[in-house]
């Protein structure tokens, strides 16, 4: 069977597995999709997108966001669940090839990079397509940038992070780096398309009606964000630690200072990179992806979906690492992604999801990364 051949089949396959598994669970339940909808619904209508009343189902968003869903308000309910989750399969394929096709100086064969990317993160693709999210389009969009900074293109890379804080917030994680890299151009691109994204809502609210949205969105982060601390799928730094000790000042504390040694340890290694490094803003953007969920209190585990260019760089080199890097890799892979519900039953699902052991696993995978920049290898 020829290269192409065999692609198509597989193709076929994917999609065939794609419809079911939308025809079955999948359709019925979208719960973040919907929260998007309705948000999109309200931005057409002009009314309020920050409501207390929307319980756990809150639009944690900026509101630029709500104007950008808001096609798929104008649907009807199937139609734009099929849609939305044809679109978000598609995108979860693209961000593997870009991954791969961006991945510097590859030792590997494609097979065994993405085949095993997709093993170690399946779940958490899996979990993306259940919810309706959009954190592949989050991790495509700064994958994209990347491949910008290589032609050398700084104005369309910090557009497309622009584009990325649009869909979600934590990408202006980029800003400080941008700005400690001294990458002005791209630096200024970023700023002025996020001054765009807060200004563009005031077109159909006025000025004063976007800066009460922008006061309603701040406001339902910062509510929010303590009692999810100790949910059973936040696996950010401030909830391994609330959950440990409970939440509270003394977490707080301590979430806040090991974020910014984290923050700080990871900048300084990725400063002193070597200019001989081959593409070096690849393992850059991997880093500054796998902190996302550990840096933002609302790090849910699926959220290290984001993570597919650091996995692949990281499956990529295994072969060059002594072996005990190679079972911590594994290791930590297998811990973060062969754990499932299904697998381990729910009283030992919660325990593990309930201990510091995720977080603590996320954290080594950002350390392997980071050994990589010290031992120039990436």
């Amino acid at each position: 069977m020829t290269t192409v051949a065999w692609r198509a089949a597989v193709g076929g396959v994917l999609l065939a597995a794609a419809v079911l598994a939308f025809r079955g669970r999948v359709g019925r339940e979208m719960p973040d999709f919907e929260v998007y909808r309705v948000a999109g619904a309200r931005v057409i209508a002009g009314e309020s997108l920050y409501r207390a009343e929307d319980g756990h189902w809150l639009f944690k968003y900026l509101p630029a966001y709500a104007l950008a869903v808001a096609p798929f308000a104008l649907l009807p309910t199937t139609a734009a669940r099929a849609l939305w989750f044809g679109v978000s399969v598609a995108l979860l394929a693209v961000l593997l090839r870009e991954s791969w096709r961006l991945l510097p100086g590859r030792r590997r064969t494609a097979a065994f990079v993405v085949g095993l990317t997709v093993v170690a993160l399946g779940k958490f693709y899996a979990r993306e397509l259940m919810l309706g999210q959009s954190n592949a389009l989050l991790a495509l969009l700064v994958v994209l940038a990347v491949g910008q900074w290589r032609l050398a293109r700084p104005v369309a890379a910090g557009a497309l992070l622009a584009a990325a804080t649009l869909v979600k917030p934590y990408a202006i994680l980029f800003a400080p780096y941008l700005a400690v890299r001294r990458e002005w151009r791209a630096a200024l691109s970023l700023g002025a398309g996020i001054f765009v994204i807060l200004l563009l809502p005031a077109a159909r609210y006025g000025l004063a009606g976007n800066a009460a949205l922008l006061a309603g969105w701040w406001e339902t982060v910062t509510t929010s964000t303590a009692p999810n601390l100790v949910g059973q799928d936040n696996i950010s730094i401030a909830a391994m630690y609330a959950k440990a000790i409970g939440a509270g000042g003394m977490a707080a504390s301590l979430a806040l200072v090991t974020a910014v040694v984290v923050a700080a340890t990871a900048g300084a290694i990725l400063w002193r990179r070597p200019i001989s490094t081959p593409g070096p803003e690849y393992l850059d953007a991997a880093v500054l992806l796998m902190l996302i969920p550990l840096l933002s209190p609302q790090g849910w585990d699926y959220v290290l979906l984001v993570s597919t260019p650091g996995v692949m760089l990281l499956l990529d080199r295994i072969g060059e690492t002594r072996w005990p890097w190679r079972v911590l890799t594994v290791a930590c892979l297998a811990l973060l992604g062969l754990t499932t519900y299904d697998l381990l039953g729910r009283t030992a699902y919660r325990v593990f999801m309930m201990s510091p052991a995720p977080t603590m696993a996320a954290l080594t995978l950002v350390v392997l990364l980071l050994r990589l920049r010290l031992r120039h290898e990436a």
